[in-house]
C-alpha cells in the first residue's frame, strides 16, 4: 500500500472509529427550561471540531468549537410546548427526540424523597393507575458516590406513565403534577436521593472539611455501610454532573439522619442550598418539607429533630427564594416514612406556584412566628400567613410551652385571639419567652383559616443543650 493510500486508510478508519456524544441528562424526552437559555454540552473525540446545534423550534443553528474533546453551546429556548427534536452535528449527526420545552425541578434528600408509590402511599392503586401523563418526564439519578466531582451520570429521561410513576419519588410526582394541571406546561423531574443520607454528604466536600465547625460535626454522624455519610460523596457523582443543565428550582425533603448533629443543620443546610446556587451560577428557589414528628428515642421530651425543624425555619427566613412545606399535621409517630406524600408535595408546590409563578390570591403557607408582646403574666404571639385568622383541630390549643428568666418551660394555656395567640400558665407569672410543638414527636393542632399548619418555633434564642 502507498503513503497516500495508507494515510487515507487511517483518515477513514479514524473517521469510523469518532464519536460525538451527550450526558445523559442530554437525551431523547428529556425537559428543557422554557424561555431561557439552557447549555447543551458533550464530548467527541476529535479535538478542535466544530459542532453544530439547533432546535427545531426555530431551526437557529448555534456554533461551537470542541476544546480537548469537550464542547458546550448555550441554545436559547422558547415557550412551553413540544415534542421538538435538538440536533447536534459534527463529523457525525447526534438527533434527540421527543424533547419537550417546560419547567424543570430537582427533587433530592434522604428517604422521605426516594420514597416511591411501590413503598408505601396512601390511595396508590388509584394514583398509579392514574397516572398517564405523557409531557410529565422523569429522569432517575442512580444512588453512587464518589470522592471527586463527576462530569456524568447513568440515566434515562422517561414520560410519566403508571409503570414508570410506581417506581419515582411520590413527593416528586405529586409536585410535578400540580405544576403541570395549574400551569399546563410541560414539567421535567430529575429525582436525586439517597435514604439515611446525612446533609454533609450532598455539599462539596471542601467546604464542609475546611469549616472550623462543620467539619467536626459531619464526624458525629454515625458510620452505616448502607448510605454514604463522608462530605460531599453524593454531591460529586449525583448531584455535579447535573449542575450544567438549566433548571427552574429545586425541592427538598432531608434532615432526620442530622438529629446526631443537629445544631449544625443551622450552617450545614443554608450552605447546601448557596453552594448549589453558585455550582449552577443562578439563585434558584429552593423550596424544603419540615421534617415530620416522630417517636425516636421514646423520650417524649427529646428534642433533636425539633432542633432539625428550628433550623429548617431559620433557613427559611434567612436565605432569600426559599420556602418551607410544615408536616406536623400529616406524620406518623410510629413511621418514619408517612405515606400521605400528595399532600407533601401539594404544599412544596403551593410555594412554588405563588413565589415562582406568580400565581395570585394563593395562600402556600401556614402560620409562621413573627413576634411577641408580652402584657403582664401572658405573652401575645404574631404570626405571618394568618391574615385570615388562626384556627385550631380539637377543642384546646397544644403543644404550647412558656418560660421566665429561669428558662424552665411550663405546658401553657393558649388561646385563639383572631390572627394572635395568648399564651400563659400559673406556673409562670413573669413570662419571658414561648416555645411550640418544640420536642421531636410533637403533634400541634394550630392553622390557618386555609387549612395549613403552623410551623414549630421557639420565641428566645438560649443556647439548646443536647447533651
Amino acid at each position: 500500500m502507498g503513503r497516500l493510500a495508507f494515510f487515507i486508510f487511517l483518515c477513514c478508519t479514524n473517521l469510523a472509529l469518532a464519536k460525538i456524544w451527550t450526558p445523559t441528562i442530554i437525551s431523547d424526552n428529556m425537559v428543557l427550561q422554557q424561555q431561557s437559555t439552557t447549555t447543551i454540552w458533550g464530548w467527541t473525540t476529535h479535538t478542535g471540531e466544530t459542532i453544530t446545534i439547533s432546535g427545531s423550534w426555530d431551526n437557529i443553528e448555534v456554533k461551537t468549537k470542541a476544546n480537548q474533546g469537550v464542547w458546550s453551546a448555550q441554545l436559547p429556548t422558547p415557550t412551553a410546548g413540544g415534542p421538538y427534536t435538538v440536533t447536534v452535528k459534527g463529523h457525525e449527526e447526534l438527533i434527540l427526540s421527543n424533547v419537550m420545552i417546560g419547567e424543570v425541578w430537582i427533587a433530592s434528600g434522604q428517604s422521605n424523597m426516594q420514597w416511591t408509590p411501590n413503598m408505601g402511599l396512601d390511595n396508590v392503586k388509584e394514583e398509579i393507575a392514574a397516572a398517564h401523563y405523557p409531557n410529565i418526564r422523569f429522569f432517575q439519578v442512580p444512588q453512587r458516590k464518589s470522592d471527586t466531582p463527576q462530569d456524568d451520570t447513568p440515566g434515562q429521561w422517561s414520560a410519566c406513565t403508571p409503570e414508570s410513576m410506581q417506581n419515582f419519588s411520590s413527593v416528586a410526582y405529586f409536585f410535578g403534577r400540580k405544576l403541570h394541571n395549574d400551569l399546563s406546561v410541560p414539567v421535567g423531574l430529575i429525582s436525586s436521593n439517597w435514604g439515611g443520607t446525612p446533609v454533609e454528604v450532598w455539599i462539596p466536600d471542601a467546604l464542609i472539611e475546611q469549616d472550623a465547625d462543620l467539619g467536626p460535626a459531619a464526624k458525629k454522624v454515625p458510620a452505616n455501610q448502607w448510605r454514604p455519610e463522608k462530605p460531599g460523596d453524593c454531591y460529586n457523582a449525583m448531584i455535579h454532573p447535573l449542575s450544567k443543565f438549566n433548571i427552574a428550582g429545586a425541592i427538598w425533603y432531608q434532615g432526620e439522619s442530622n438529629r446526631a448533629n443537629s445544631k449544625s443543620y443551622y450552617k450545614s443546610f443554608p450552605l447546601l442550598i448557596k453552594s448549589w446556587r453558585e455550582q449552577w451560577n443562578k439563585e434558584f428557589p429552593f423550596y424544603f418539607a419540615q421534617i415530620a414528628p416522630f417517636d425516636y428515642d421514646k423520650e417524649k421530651k427529646d428534642i433533636k429533630a425539633a432542633v432539625v425543624r428550628d433550623a429548617q425555619l431559620y433557613t427559611m427566613k434567612s436565605v432569600p427564594n426559599s420556602g418551607m412545606a410544615v408536616t406536623n399535621d400529616i406524620g406518623n409517630l410510629k413511621d418514619i416514612h408517612p405515606i400521605n406524600k400528595q399532600e407533601v408535595g401539594r404544599r412544596l408546590a403551593l410555594w412554588a406556584l405563588a413565589q415562582t409563578y406568580g400565581v395570585k390570591d394563593l395562600t402556600y403557607s401556614g402560620p409562621v412566628y413573627k413576634s411577641m408582646e408580652i402584657k403582664k403574666n401572658k405573652i401575645i404571639l404574631d404570626f405571618e400567613h394568618a391574615e385570615n385568622g388562626l384556627k385550631m383541630e380539637g377543642k384546646t390549643l397544644q403543644e404550647f410551652y412558656i418560660a421566665g428568666e429561669d428558662k424552665e418551660f411550663h405546658e401553657a394555656r393558649a388561646r385563639i385571639k383572631g390572627n394572635r395567640v395568648e399564651v400563659s400558665s400559673r406556673n409562670v407569672k413573669v413570662p419571658v419567652a414561648v416555645r411550640f410543638a418544640f420536642y421531636d414527636k410533637a403533634l400541634p393542632n394550630l392553622f390557618n383559616q386555609e387549612g395549613l399548619p403552623a410551623s414549630a418555633f421557639r420565641t428566645d434564642d438560649w443556647e439548646i443543650d443536647l447533651d
